[in-house]
C-alpha cells in the first residue's frame, strides 16, 4: 500500500462515522446538548467537517467549500472562513443549527471530495513539505494530515456518544 492509499483508507473512515451518528435526527436532535454549555452531535459534526475544511483548503491554496458553497446559511451562520469552531462558548455552539442530518453529511461530502483530491497521487516525499510555519517545529504536510484525520475520527466518536446519552 502506499502514502496516497492508506491515508485515503483512514480518511474513508471519517464520512460514514458521521452518518451515522446524525442518521435519523431532525434538527432540534441536532442542537440538543447533554448538559448546558456542552457540544451538540450537530456541533461536532460541524466542527470536524469546518477543521478539514479549513485546513485542507489551506494546504491546496482555495477557498473553502464553507464560504464557496451553501452551507453557511444550511447551518445557520455567516460563511466566516475563521469560523471552525475553535474556542467557542456555549453561546457559540447552541447557534450552530444545521437545517437537518442531511446537511452535515452533504458538507463533509464536500469536503472530503477536497480532500480526497488532495491526497491522491501524494508520494511520501510530499509529506515532508512544511505547511504551516507558525509552529515550532513547522508543521509538515504529513503531520497535518494525521492530525486532522486524528480530529476528525475524535469528534466523530464524541457525536456518537452524545447521541448515546440522548438515548437517539
Amino acid at each position: 500500500m502506499d502514502v496516497s492509499d492508506l491515508l485515503i483508507e483512514l480518511y474513508d473512515r471519517i464520512p460514514p462515522l458521521v452518518a451515522a451518528a446524525v442518521d435519523g435526527l431532525d434538527a432540534e436532535q441536532l442542537a440538543e446538548s447533554p448538559a448546558p454549555g456542552t457540544n451538540s452531535i450537530g456541533w461536532l459534526a460541524w466542527h470536524l467537517s469546518r477543521v478539514q475544511d479549513h485546513h485542507v483548503s489551506e494546504i491546496l491554496g482555495s477557498e473553502q467549500e464553507w464560504v464557496t458553497g451553501p452551507w453557511a446559511a444550511r447551518f445557520g451562520l455567516a460563511p466566516d472562513p475563521s469560523n471552525t469552531g475553535y474556542g467557542h462558548s456555549g453561546t457559540d455552539v447552541a447557534a450552530v443549527r444545521p437545517e437537518r442530518a442531511q446537511v452535515v453529511v452533504d458538507y463533509l461530502a464536500a469536503v472530503d471530495r477536497r480532500t480526497r483530491s488532495l491526497l491522491e497521487g501524494l508520494a511520501p516525499a510530499d509529506l515532508d513539505r512544511v505547511v504551516d510555519r507558525r509552529w515550532d517545529p513547522p508543521v509538515t504536510l504529513g503531520v497535518r494530515l494525521v492530525s486532522i484525520a486524528d480530529d476528525c475520527i475524535q469528534h466523530a466518536g464524541q457525536a456518537a456518544y452524545v447521541r448515546g446519552l440522548l438515548g437517539d
